[in-house]
């Protein structure tokens, strides 16, 4: 037992629990084996500083093992991670390879719901401003491979067409140098490393979806920024002649019309079948 990493943690019943079941212990909790002492019926404040510490303690531990979504009997959810008000629940990426990667996890599910979120706001944003965008990179290989983010990527990658900047206002705001909040509370500026932009969960919390202006030359789809990724390559505009919808973290986005050449030109032959880290060197 004191092998555990918290093996004095409380609630006691729960935090044994769940540190044994994720070493694959068989065991079995008899919670009310021990009678509790005799004691004077307690008060409604007593009552609820009492349900209000169990809260806190639980929400510590919860914390402290690093669980971010816990998935009641009756099956309602309670959620432990990041939010709206709080940072992403992990730092700086390096070498495209995000910190819970080489911790042996995947992208929190608190995370991936705020990158979902976050998608689907700003596709919305777009196709009411009558912007022309479309799934990118990462993000239409983890549509047409499972119809959702990859579950171990950090953001999401929209192309837009650089003309239509102007018809949206937060974009034409962020164009202009501002890094302006919308209604909803989503962050919407000009990223710092080139001629791109970037629409944040919120202030405080930047999980993101980044938008790349591209603009035809000579019937070919090219752009101003290339930061080196392997998806980093022109390709013809006939792929988004017409654009078409695709399944996508909870919603319907735009992506090309033909998304297995598109992504074979970008990664290689097999890129749907061939799942891999984002950077193979770092973490595989």
């Amino acid at each position: 037992l004191f092998a555990l990493p918290f093996p004095l943690a409380r609630p006691a019943a729960a935090a044994v629990f769940i540190q044994a079941a994720l070493r694959g212990w068989g065991l079995r909790l008899l919670p009310t084996a021990f009678p509790a002492a005799r004691r004077n019926p307690v008060s409604p404040r007593g009552r609820w500083k009492n349900e209000n510490l169990a809260e806190n303690r639980r929400r510590r531990l919860m914390r402290d093992l690093g669980i971010k979504r816990e998935v009641l009997p009756d099956g309602r959810e309670r959620w432990y991670g990041c939010g709206k008000d709080t940072a992403r629940c992990f730092g700086t990426v390096h070498a495209r390879t995000p910190q819970y990667l080489l911790a042996g996890r995947w992208t929190p599910p608190c995370c991936l719901r705020a990158l979902r979120e976050t998608a689907r706001h700003v596709a919305e944003t777009l196709e009411a401003a009558g912007v022309r965008y479309w799934l990118e990179g990462g993000s239409l290989l983890g549509a047409a491979r499972l119809g959702d983010i990859i579950p171990w990527d950090y953001d999401v990658d929209l192309g837009i067409y650089r003309e239509d900047l102007g018809k949206c206002r937060w974009l034409a705001a962020a164009a202009a140098g501002e890094a302006v909040e919308d209604a909803e509370g989503f962050l919407w500026e000009k990223a710092p490393e080139g001629e791109f932009y970037r629409v944040h969960y919120s202030r405080s919390n930047r999980l993101h979806v980044d938008l790349w202006p591209f603009y035809p030359r000579g019937g070919v789809m090219t752009k101003d920024t290339w930061l080196g990724h392997p998806q980093d390559v022109e390709f013809p505009e006939r792929f988004l002649r017409p654009r078409v919808p695709m399944a996508f973290a909870g919603f319907t986005a735009m992506a090309p019309n033909n998304a297995r050449a598109f992504l074979e030109l970008k990664f290689g032959p097999g890129a749907i079948e061939k799942p891999e880290y984002p950077n193979p060197e770092v973490k595989r």
